[in-house]
């Protein structure tokens, strides 16, 4: 069985026991940026596949010992989601469309020219992928210990780098400032310190500072004795001591009161706690990651954070870039957060259009990760309005204006002008190729450099 990645162009198994067909369906798609492996039988093609063939089946139907049909049986008995593309001839085509209520893909009927191969063949290709990507979402997802946190998902440079430094210090007892808008992941970037520590088996508290009423912080993060204030019946543990062993998160520290943090203080340098109502000092073994969304210096300054705090979080800090500067992961997370929430409300993932994708990375996200993550509900949910929204306020050309790189706005006129040409061909790649003067090898790498598929455009 062959595994691996989808090759540039996508792979694709072309089977035929006829020789001239095998080269001529070999070249055609070769051409065409296709990975393409040919068998002059079944057997043959039986040893590539398998679940995680990264590709498409392309088959004669007619042809000795194993003809197409049972080796569309075969192939769907290993993988029911393997797209087979049946080759028939016109004899055979009230047999064929059976066949695609049996599970085909689609059929080609002899004789074809190799444009029709090559556009049936990407859109089979182009579905493989997505399962593929969706089913190992689903894996990954499915393998995460209750509570964690999802993966950290992106290919940019930002997120190759935050990947980087939380790798170089998860193992290490080393307290953590954690810097990030709101809504950039900043408790998944501390779950993910504490699952890569030796900490991981012990547990992970968090605290949201700035959602927690003032006039129970001290006794929520500290706890407190039986008898320390009214109401106290019995004792109670902090936080801070359920968290011994582990890894205590405290999210939005800049919220903490002044009167509390010379307390926190005492606790980051001695490891020890002193619960309301006790004189007596808890030994304490943690680590702490705090997260904040503003310039703590500046707080410090200002008399708003306590600078001797500051200083003592401020030694190791990872930094999480916001979505407008990681434009490029946007697709990839939208369509992770597709996973997820198709799981959850028990929808099937599908994938967004190419004008979608679009406008998706052409808007600025001040929500960051948490915005894109509730458009992704949406979309699972029908709602797909909201991304055309997005359009009405956010056009491609305006988005420079609010952080798009000339290289990203020069990405996405040039990406525009393709999709509009389509459109205006309905998906006629050789009008599309005159109209915008550019070699159809120049034309297929920048269909596949913006994700876009002529198939979408044809009426």
């Amino acid at each position: 069985m062959t595994t691996g990645s989808i090759a540039p162009g996508g792979s694709v198994l072309f089977v035929d026991d006829e020789r001239s067909v095998r080269l001529a369906g070999q070249q055609a798609l070769e051409l065409a940026g296709f990975d393409v492996t040919a068998c002059d039988g079944a057997e043959r093609a039986l040893r590539h596949l398998g679940r995680d063939w990264p590709g498409a089946l392309v088959t004669d139907v007619r042809m000795p010992q194993i003809d197409g049909l049972e080796l569309m049986e075969r192939a769907l008995a290993l993988d029911p989601e393997l797209p087979v593309i049946l080759i028939t001839g016109h004899g055979d085509v009230p047999m064929a469309v059976e066949a695609m209520r049996r599970g085909a893909y689609d059929f080609l009927e002899k004789p074809f020219p190799s444009d029709r191969l090559v556009e049936v063949t990407r859109r089979a290709v182009e579905k493989r992928r997505l399962v593929l990507e969706n089913r190992r979402l689903r894996d990954q997802l499915a393998g995460l210990p209750a509570g964690e946190a999802s993966p950290i998902v992106g290919r940019t440079p930002g997120i190759e780098r935050l990947r980087g430094a939380i790798a170089a210090v998860a193992d290490t007892d080393a307290d953590v400032l954690v810097l990030g808008e709101t809504g950039t992941g900043k408790e998944m970037v501390a779950r993910a310190l504490h699952a890569g520590s030796n900490r991981r088996k012990h547990p992970f508290v968090a605290l949201n500072c700035g959602a927690m009423p003032e006039a129970i912080f001290e006794s929520e993060l500290f706890g407190h004795e039986a008898g320390a204030f009214t109401g106290a019946g019995k004792r109670r543990v902090g936080r801070i001591e359920h968290a011994s062993g582990g890894t205590l998160f405290l999210d939005e520290i800049e919220s903490m009161p002044l009167s509390l943090q010379v307390k926190l203080l005492r606790v980051i340098q001695e490891r020890v706690v002193e619960p309301l109502g006790s004189n007596e000092l808890i030994p304490v073994d943690l680590r702490v990651v705090a997260a904040t969304k503003v310039d703590l210096r500046r707080a410090a300054s200002e008399g708003k954070f306590r600078e001797d705090l500051y200083y003592r979080l401020n030694v190791v800090v990872v930094t999480i870039p916001p979505l407008r500067d990681r434009r490029d992961d946007i697709p990839l997370l939208f369509q992770h957060f597709v996973v997820q929430a198709a799981a959850r409300y028990n929808r099937e993932p599908r994938a967004p259009s190419p004008a979608q994708v679009q406008r998706l990375a052409a808007h600025d996200w001040p929500g960051n990760v948490r915005e894109l993550r509730n458009a992704a509900d949406r979309f699972v949910l029908g709602l797909d309005d909201t991304l055309s929204a997005m359009g009405a306020t956010t056009p491609p050309m305006a988005a420079g204006r609010s952080g798009l790189s000339l290289a990203e706005q020069v990405d996405l006129f040039e990406k525009s002008l393709i999709e509009s040409e389509l459109a205006r061909a309905k998906g006629s790649v050789k009008a599309a190729i005159e109209a915008l003067n550019i070699p159809r090898k120049t034309f297929y790498d920048k269909l596949k450099r913006y994700g876009l598929s002529r198939e979408d455009f044809v009426e």
